[in-house]
């Protein structure tokens, strides 16, 4: 079997995987510069709409469509040198169900390295093989290798689909990708933040205090729509946004307390000498004024939070201390 050992991501792979984690999540306002993106990066307009077609599997229908009106709208100012690639034609099992349902066997053999029967739902058991592995596999736009690229970035954008993300990951191994090359694209989705879910923006790099965090960050202030003359003063909120990984060093607010709105991902806060506590979206910390503390994400998650202080007495300023070591941050659970 043909693998790509030692193989980095193409700029093609990364324009089909940026595509799919969005389509995935139904972000279309991210979507349709990634498609500009990856056209501009060599993925033709036949292989989207093969990958957007496919994905309606996983994702289904109605994302599936929206993301072929936003390729549909990107072509309406098409570059030249963006290609159609190879013509679409219609599969030969298409006219076969025996045909479709064999080759469908075939590939879902391959993927899970194993014969794969699901006694437990036979309806499920004939639509994975005759359909999804047969019906749509059957297509010549994408390779197999591609078309789990797509898949397991698609399922990296979406929550509560952990053992498909896991399986997938295995089975783009088994279709020909190298194991270093899954690993890859799933770290880049996480580092560009494609699979950062959230309503809230993530803000520009937080240069500005970049000396205080191991790790990027990145700052979206967070203004009300209908802040404007004669309206009350208000505390600045500013949304914050960390890597996955990413932490800021142990940290005093004097003159006031910090409030902390968890809004996505899974975080970690930590005051100095008392266990962790797990941040996930809907958890409030109120950081009481001088208490010497730390914050972040968790080492696989991207994670954001509303931040805002409340003045209490004397002078605000922030006292930035020691970085936040290595064993301390990988020894949370």
């Amino acid at each position: 079997m043909a693998t790509a050992y030692g193989q980095a991501l193409t700029e093609r792979q990364k324009g089909l995987a940026a595509c799919a984690c969005l389509m995935a999540q139904g972000d279309l306002e991210r979507l349709e510069p990634a498609v500009c993106s990856a056209l501009d990066g060599g993925v033709t307009i036949n292989e989207l709409k093969e990958a957007f077609s496919q994905l309606y599997a996983y994702t289904g229908f109605p994302r599936s469509l929206n993301a072929l009106s936003v390729l549909d709208k990107v072509l309406e100012e098409r570059k030249p040198e963006w290609q159609d690639g190879k013509p679409w034609k219609r599969p030969a099992e298409w006219n076969d169900a025996k045909a479709a349902y064999e080759l469908g066997k075939k590939n879902q053999t391959q993927l899970s390295g194993r014969p794969f029967n699901y006694a437990f739902c036979p309806q499920d058991d004939y639509y994975l093989k005759a359909h999804l592995f047969g019906d749509i596999f059957a297509g010549d736009q994408l390779t197999a290798a591609d078309r789990e690229i797509v898949t397991v970035a698609a399922l990296s954008g979406l929550d509560g689909v952990a053992p498909q993300l896991a399986a997938h990951k295995r089975g783009a191994v088994n279709m020909g990708n190298s194991q270093e090359l899954v690993d890859e694209l799933c770290a880049w989705l996480g580092h560009e933040g494609y699979t950062l879910r959230s309503g809230f923006p993530k803000g520009v790099p937080n240069t500005g205090y970049a000396q205080y965090f191991i790790g990027d960050s990145y700052l979206a202030p967070i203004v009300p729509a209908n802040l404007g003359e004669g309206k009350a003063t208000v505390m600045p909120t500013v949304n914050v946004t960390f890597e996955p990984g990413c932490r800021n060093n142990w940290h005093v607010h004097h003159g006031a307390r910090q409030i902390l709105i968890c809004v996505s991902g899974r975080g970690w806060y930590q005051e100095w000498g008392k266990e962790p506590i797990a941040l996930t979206s809907g958890t409030i910390i109120d950081i009481p004024e001088g208490v010497k503390h730390w914050h972040g994400a968790a080492k696989d998650s991207w994670f954001q939070h509303l931040t805002t202080h409340v003045k209490t007495s004397g002078e605000e300023s922030n006292e930035w201390l020691e970085p936040v070591n290595d064993e301390t941050y990988n020894s949370l659970p």
